[in-house]
């Protein structure tokens, strides 16, 4: 909070202690500039949190700040819609830079991804996905039943089935288990 203090003084600052209130401040946040999240918040499994907060505000830049591996977790999340990722170890001066880039939409720290291959693709698919189409994909990730999942969101099964059509379709699939097995591939489901 000191470095976004002392980028932008004038900042709102919102804290969120979950992904699920997270998503909830970046949905009613109108001027919301920059996220910050930490891969292992609660309710984050693998790259959700990146995944389910870029599907609510794809336009506003996502900074990971986590303890993971940076050299693993950089290419990961930078798939799914962040900006860059940068190691909870660094230097206030580090973390200062970092925000006033990500701020300015740049770039936080080169990609390290490769070239452009099938498992980009796929995390462009994921990156795809509206806020719920992604929330029915962690349900199903979770072993969920369509009746499950619809209670959990508020919304009819009927509705949870249509979103989950349109989740097989963007991925590419014929069924819940290869959605499932595409997302775990990708990092949704797996704890690092």
């Amino acid at each position: 909070m000191l470095a976004v203090a002392t980028v932008r003084p004038t900042a709102r600052i919102v804290e969120a202690g979950t992904l699920a209130r997270a998503a909830t401040l970046a949905a009613e946040t109108d001027d919301l500039l920059l996220m910050l999240l930490d891969l292992k918040m609660p309710g984050a499994t693998g790259y959700s949190g990146v995944a389910l907060l870029h599907a609510e505000r794809p336009a506003v830049p996502i900074l990971v700040v986590s303890s993971a591996d940076p050299a693993r977790a950089l290419p990961e999340v930078r798939r799914f819609g962040a900006v860059g990722f940068l190691g909870k170890d660094a230097d206030l001066a580090a973390i200062e830079r970092a925000v006033a880039a990500a701020l300015d939409g740049e770039a936080v720290a080169a990609d390290e991804g490769g070239p452009h291959d099938a498992i980009s693709d796929a995390a462009a698919r994921v990156a795809s996905l509206t806020p719920t189409q992604l929330k029915v994909l962690l349900g199903v990730l979770d072993g969920r039943y369509n009746k499950e999942i619809a209670h959990d969101l508020g919304i009819s099964e009927a509705t949870v089935r249509a979103h989950m059509t349109a989740v097989l379709r963007k991925l590419d699939v014929t069924n819940r288990t290869q959605a499932a097995l595409a997302a775990r591939a990708l990092g949704l489901g797996t704890t690092d």
